[in-house]
């Protein structure tokens, strides 16, 4: 290593110490549309991506070196070949994964940080490693283009981050990911719910955008009254907590196809969203049913 380069290498280091930690944030993508996608493309879809555009300020760095300013078209994966975080191809599309095993405390700056990574290497290059973010990296709600909607595209397999300068170690890991992916449909009728299909068994997670608090009440409420599932052949098996939302998981009839669902979680949508505009003290039943809940649910991250 040259002197220059060690003195930048030393200036690097010196800013990263003294870098301010970035705060802890359990609704990451809050203010995001179509937030409970953005949870769903990082914590429960294996295979999925969508498109977005972000706008980078003039004068933005990463590590001493400058970001090109200006609008990108970001292509968001839930995962790429060999967990890597980013990667810039000769094209210049640049692919960055939401599944990131970097982690702040605030996905939203970690996938930031990961689009500036990338777009900091230039085209050919793969983004290994992203250090986690600091309080000075920009989040998501500062970059992304204010009319930006996110419209989620579900793969079956893993095909679709396969680029022709693919090299045959990715060609390989892209085999060995197909073997072990889980089939899963959007079901169209609600915001956001991806059917299941794993262990001989199917499920249908349903993404819930409201305060997790609320929610819990509100499905306590349901449950209570008995209106908490899509009927006959259908269980509430409990929820996970991911990025500060609640998400319900029910298990169906193995044997139905994911579009036989669709009336059922209307109609509970529908359901759901009576009880949760009910202002009312919980009755002794919805106490038991919410605290039921409560002892059940799992945190994703």
């Amino acid at each position: 290593m040259g002197k220059a380069a060690r003195k930048k290498h030393a200036n690097n280091s010196s800013a990263q110490a003294k870098a301010r930690r970035a705060p802890f944030v359990a609704r990451p993508f809050e203010g995001l549309s179509k937030e409970t996608d953005w949870v769903a493309m990082r914590e429960i879809l294996p295979a999925a991506s969508a498109t977005i555009t972000v706008v980078i300020p003039e004068g933005t760095e990463l590590d001493g070196d400058a970001v090109p300013a200006g609008e990108h078209e970001i292509t968001l994966a839930t995962v790429l070949p060999g967990a890597i975080p980013a990667l810039h191809r000769d094209t210049g599309e640049v692919l960055v994964a939401l599944q990131s095993r970097t982690s702040s405390g605030d996905a939203s700056r970690d996938i930031a940080q990961a689009i500036l990574a990338a777009l900091v290497a230039g085209p050919g290059a793969s983004v290994n490693s992203v250090r986690p973010a600091t309080a000075d990296t920009p989040r998501l709600q500062d970059l992304l283009r204010e009319d930006q909607q996110l419209d989620v595209e579900v793969h079956q397999d893993f095909g679709f981050w396969l680029g022709e300068d693919a090299t045959s170690e990715q060609r390989e890991a892209l085999e060995a990911m197909n073997d072990a992916a889980v089939p899963m449909q959007r079901i169209e009728t609600v915001p956001s719910a991806y059917w299941c299909h794993m262990g001989g068994r199917s499920y249908i997670r349903w993404l819930l955008g409201e305060d997790e608090d609320d929610a819990t009440r509100a499905m306590a409420r349901l449950q209570a009254a008995g209106e908490h599932t899509l009927g006959e052949g259908s269980e509430l098996l409990g929820a996970f907590r991911a990025n500060g939302l609640l998400v319900p998981v029910l298990e169906v009839d193995q044997a139905a196809e994911a579009s036989t669902f669709a009336d059922g979680l209307a109609a509970l949508q529908a359901r759901y969203d009576e009880a949760l505009a009910k202002e009312d003290p919980l009755t002794p039943d919805e106490r038991r049913a919410r605290d039921g809940l409560v002892s059940r649910q799992l945190t994703l991250r």
